[in-house]
């Protein structure tokens, strides 16, 4: 027993999305996503693999809701797949996309699981993306038209919604260093995406609570406390550069503090944008990035420590933070740190003036069933018991966390790492479909029964 006890309305999930995890990539009129595209371009995904199949939970969405209720969860996320409602971005929605998240929010409420909606996660219609995709403003009204789309269909049972999922990795990864899809390799134009990202943000919500009575609206960025590898001046400004452009430039906006000047000012040294105001900037998107939220989700993985790599290492202090070893580093090769959740936490609860979900956090570890038939991934149990202890740390201290959603609910397609890096607390056999609940289940389970940081079974 413990007394590390939850606040008794504190929420506990699990969250997938739709390319990780549907399939049925052609069923019922879905079209082609970006996702679809790239994996099929060689080399891009690690083993050539594709979200054609997944988990099939498209299909299987049944079986899976009544294993969320065996494991005590109380709130579901999941994305909606633009391309499975607007084939095309725009235009007519496919009613049968539609049903399908209907029948499984059903699914859910009828056993007492709260649905929360991800609007996006980075399945972009293909056909938009043939239009510029999100460097384009145009696509900032194509999203608004499908948020509008969506809350009408689902805004009489869902209350929660989450506009984007990380925009950081669909303008950075996506336009920037070419990692996910569509593969670009243009900065400029990931700084466009951003900005588009936010503002389709800014104008989705006041569209989705006009459909939805009482809803809770946010968004969900990615972050990481950003530490410097040594006492050095060089290394300090690199983290200082760093936090700029992979936290502030996401969360500051939406507090009505703009673009930081620091990051503004690494753009223009780097030739990525010019002197005077930014170019994808017009009156008024500021202001609307800027509307009221109702919470802030947040995705936490690891820490950053940041090297600087724009002197030499004679001009630079030696580190002082050494590598972690390889057991304290999770398959995916990031770093195990529940001390930096608690640290962003803490931040986050000073800076933000919103309620604060944990709306992803989990760990990739490939245990499989052992002899036993069962999944021992003890590595992912004492991941998660430090992590949820963080949680209940920063709440002692005051942060207004309401909410942790582990991921993922099964093991997946893990983006441009295919099916290598299982993060799922359900085993998935992706040749036969079979799930098998892993000893990190269970032990959510029993979290999520006691509302408590349990210690290490």
């Amino acid at each position: 027993m413990t007394d590390h006890r939850f606040p008794d309305s504190f929420l506990w999930g699990s969250a997938t999305s739709s390319f990780q995890i549907e399939g049925a990539a052609t069923a019922d009129g879905r079209g082609v996503s970006i996702w679809d595209t790239f994996s099929r371009q060689p080399g891009k995904v690690l083993g050539g693999d594709t979200g054609d199949v997944a988990c099939d939970h498209f299909h299987r969405y049944a079986d899976d809701v009544q294993l969320m209720k065996q494991l005590g969860l109380q709130a579901y996320r999941f994305s909606v797949a633009w391309p499975r409602v607007l084939p095309f971005g725009t235009g007519t929605p496919v009613a049968a996309g539609l049903d399908f998240y209907s029948r499984l929010v059903d699914a859910l409420l009828e056993v007492g699981i709260e649905p929360w909606i991800t609007l996006y996660h980075w399945d972009l219609p293909q056909a938009l993306q043939d239009r510029g995709g999100w460097p384009q403003r145009s696509t900032v009204d194509a999203f608004v038209n499908y948020a509008d789309v969506v809350a009408r269909h689902l805004g009489d049972r869902v209350t929660h919604w989450i506009t984007h999922n990380e925009p950081w990795c669909a303008a950075v990864l996506g336009y920037q260093n070419g990692l996910h899809a569509p593969g670009w390799n243009e900065p400029a134009a990931a700084l466009a995406a951003a900005h588009h990202l936010l503002l389709s943000h800014g104008r989705a919500v006041p569209v989705i609570r006009s459909h939805s009575k009482g809803a809770q609206v946010g968004i969900t960025l990615n972050v990481a406390p950003a530490e410097p590898a040594s006492p050095s001046a060089a290394d300090a400004a690199a983290t200082e550069r760093m936090d700029a452009h992979f936290n502030r430039w996401y969360f500051e906006p939406l507090i009505g503090k703009g673009y930081p000047e620091v990051g503004i000012a690494d753009h223009r040294e780097q030739g990525i944008v010019g002197p005077g105001p930014l170019p994808f900037i017009e009156p008024g998107d500021m202001e609307q990035i800027a509307v009221e939220i109702d919470f802030l989700g947040i995705n936490y993985y690891s820490r950053a420590v940041v090297r600087c790599d724009r002197v030499s290492d004679e001009d630079n202090a030696p580190r002082t933070i050494p590598e972690a070893p390889a057991e304290r580093k999770t398959d995916i090769g990031w770093e195990v740190w529940p001390d930096g959740l608690y640290a962003i936490l803490r931040r986050l609860g000073d800076e933000m003036p919103v309620p604060i979900y944990i709306t992803e956090n989990g760990a990739a570890y490939s245990t499989g069933p052992g002899p036993d038939g069962e999944v021992h991934d003890t590595r992912r149990v004492a991941y998660l018991a430090g992590h949820i202890d963080a949680c209940w740390r920063a709440i002692e201290d005051g942060v207004d966390l309401r909410g942790y959603f582990v991921w993922s609910l099964m093991d997946n397609f893990e983006w441009q790492e295919g099916y290598s890096q299982r993060f799922g607390v359900v085993w998935v056999d992706f040749e036969t479909q079979q799930r098998t609940p892993k000893d990190s289940a269970w032990f959510f389970r029993d979290v999520v029964a006691a509302n408590a940081a349990l210690p290490m079974p």
